[in-house]
């Protein structure tokens, strides 16, 4: 795969997860928060889990290998997830893909304060540019408890992905391949997140048309299953640098499509912040794909390094 192949999927990856945010907009016009991620869930780890198995691979068993996927799950395609959609639900499409965006600051805080991983200057400043930043860009927000109940939701929902990922550098996930982990993470989802949507949320609200499979199916599929199977087939060939590029041109996909497809735009405060959001991710994830660079690592690693890029 040529260095030009490598960059054109990263930008695609960057495309169709940018554009997810507006999609889940237009599937809420149809159905409920809890609902729509739980659907997700159900549609997304069918693909996945039958790609694999196409593919030869087998069903983990070992239960250490379950009992860590599982708490995965819960951190990454459950809570996560839930808290995603929610807040999307409660916030425009452009400034949910912004403040989603801050999960590789959280991460590297995390693995700096779980796992005593170093951070570098470049790291630092980083770190101190997007959390900065994801206060200017929320402080609109907070004059209205429905949005700041949203941007509440969006945060937690990217720490709650950070958790996964530093939970994933450390315990061994070497047994399973990444197209199946994301598989089983997500049917693992589904038996928690619909019947809780069903008792929670019900299906009065939710209207079974074209309306809602479109986006639905989208947000399944293009925006899940795919994207994940592009990162892992990516991650053995690009570089660091080119693996991590996803993580700052998502949220710049992510206002765009906002606003070609929901007129939405972005005041003052919300430009600024999103800058130094994107500003500080790219700062973190430079620094981090450069340590890697200088350190080599197994594929296993290169692929836990991109779902680290895309949240």
């Amino acid at each position: 795969m040529s260095a030009r192949v490598v960059l054109a999927v990263v930008v695609l990856i960057a495309v169709l997860i940018g554009a997810n945010f507006t999609v889940l907009k237009f599937a809420l016009d149809h159905t409920t928060p809890l609902l729509l991620a739980g659907m997700r869930t159900v549609i997304g780890s069918t693909v996945l889990i039958g790609l694999a198995l196409l593919r030869g691979e087998r069903f983990p068993r070992r239960t250490a290998d379950l009992g860590n996927i599982a708490v995965v799950s819960v951190s990454i395609t459950t809570v996560s997830s839930g808290l995603l959609v929610m807040g999307v639900s409660r916030v425009p499409a452009g400034v949910a893909s912004l403040i989603s965006s801050t999960m590789p600051l959280f991460t590297a805080a995390l693995s700096f304060l779980l796992l005593a991983a170093a951070v570098s200057r470049m790291g630092g400043i980083g770190l101190a540019l997007g959390f900065v930043g994801t206060v200017v860009l929320a402080s609109p927000s907070m004059s209205g408890s429905t949005a700041a109940i949203g941007v509440t939701m969006l945060v937690g929902s990217a720490l709650a992905w950070a958790f996964g990922n530093v939970y994933m550098k450390w315990r061994d996930f070497g047994r399973v391949s990444p197209i199946m982990l994301v598989g089983v993470q997500l049917m693992m989802s589904a038996a928690v997140l619909i019947p809780v949507a069903l008792v929670v949320e019900g299906t009065a609200e939710t209207d079974w048309s074209t309306g809602l499979l479109y986006p639905l199916l989208y947000a399944s599929i293009p925006a899940n299953a795919v994207t994940f199977a592009l990162l892992a087939t990516v991650a053995t060939r690009a570089t660091p640098t080119q693996a991590a590029a996803s993580a700052y041109l998502i949220p710049v996909f992510g206002v765009t499509f906002g606003w070609l497809l929901r007129s939405e735009r972005l005041g003052a405060a919300e430009a600024v912040g999103g800058a130094l959001v994107v500003t500080g991710v790219y700062l973190v994830v430079t620094a981090s794909a450069r340590a890697t660079t200088a350190r080599p690592q197994p594929p296993t690693a290169a692929v836990d390094r991109s779902a680290d890029a895309i949240g």
